[in-house]
């Protein structure tokens, strides 16, 4: 074989072969943990959902308005005129906001730059969000000092996961809270075949994440199409979830599930269901805030029973009593 011809043949291989071993150890960030253990609290205690009948934030003028996170007096929440994109409210009391309109626009092709969670954190708002095309989501990171002009990452911070794995079509509906010295994420994967499930990464900055390595966290029951949007807080010597899930008519309503370590999860047997017009299709998308002994919720709301958008959405406001 001529010499030179066998020199660039040797070459290609190991350039691949570098390429390949780059390619898996960015996809191979896992690792075993839980968060830091709760001392458990009663577990006889569920939560009523009592909510105001008027939804706090209307969808005027998009077909929706959903996915809200609420940081401080911020509210970042999702609107919806055939692409999702990132809208701003302000409020002094959490249930009187006022509209500041867009602050994220999804990307001209791109069908989404939304459905995220806020954290205020070392003087500034950190914003892990839904990017991409319809069929291919992943979740992206973007940093302002004033919620309107935004810093994003270059390339998104969570992708999906090998092939095979449960995560591998998608990874989605991002729900962040500190613990120091960590960020803590749950989110939804989707596989192959359309299953949805829960699953938890930790981060030490935000950017660069390892998932839980016995993921996922939350499966769905077999009454169930789908599951996803969770939102995790502590409270009650537990830590807490509520979840989104979708029946087989496409109606949505929340779950709750509780856990000592943030891994374990319990289903409870509850359903928070829309009990108003406007929501009484569709409950969806909790954000939680605890304030002093008052559990805070903010969610989405529907009147039409549909998969993803054009559901009338709004959103509504709850708080959680003993």
């Amino acid at each position: 074989m001529n010499t030179d011809k066998t020199r660039l043949l040797i070459c290609v291989y190991l350039c691949s072969s570098v390429a390949l071993l780059s390619f898996s150890a960015g996809c191979g960030r896992y690792a075993n943990f839980t968060l830091p253990e709760m001392r458990g609290g009663d577990t006889s205690l569920v939560f009523r959902f009592v909510a105001e009948p008027e939804p706090v934030i209307t969808r005027e003028p998009f077909n929706d308005a959903l996915n809200p996170s609420v940081a401080g007096r911020l509210n970042l929440y999702s609107v919806y005129d055939g692409q999702w994109h990132t809208a701003l409210a302000t409020s002094a009391d959490g249930v009187h906001w006022r509209k500041e309109g867009i602050v994220l626009r999804a990307a001209a092709g791109n069908y989404i730059a939304a459905n995220g969670s806020a954290v205020s954190y070392a003087g500034q708002v950190w914003y892990w969000y839904e990017t991409g095309a319809k069929d291919r989501v992943r979740i992206s990171l973007a940093r302002s000092a004033d919620a309107r002009a935004w810093r994003a990452e270059p390339a998104p911070v969570l992708d999906a996961g090998p092939a095979g794995s449960w995560d591998e079509r998608a990874v989605a509906d991002p729900y962040v809270i500190r613990i120091e010295p960590y960020f803590y994420m749950y989110y939804l994967g989707q596989d192959r075949a359309a299953r949805q499930r829960l699953g938890v990464a930790r981060s030490g900055d935000g950017i660069y994440w390892e998932k839980l390595r016995a993921n996922p966290v939350v499966e769905m029951d077999e009454e169930e199409a789908g599951i996803g949007e969770p939102a995790v807080w502590q409270s009650d010597g537990f830590y807490w979830m509520l979840y989104t899930v979708r029946d087989f008519a496409e109606n949505r309503y929340l779950r709750l599930a509780r856990s000592t370590d943030g891994v374990r999860w319990t289903k409870l047997a509850v359903r928070y269901k829309g009990t108003e017009a406007w929501n009484s299709k569709v409950i969806c998308d909790p954000t939680v805030v605890v304030d002093g002994g008052r559990i805070l919720v903010w969610f989405g709301g529907g009147d039409v029973a549909s998969p993803d958008e054009n559901l009338h959405g709004q959103i509504g406001f709850a708080t959680l009593a003993r």
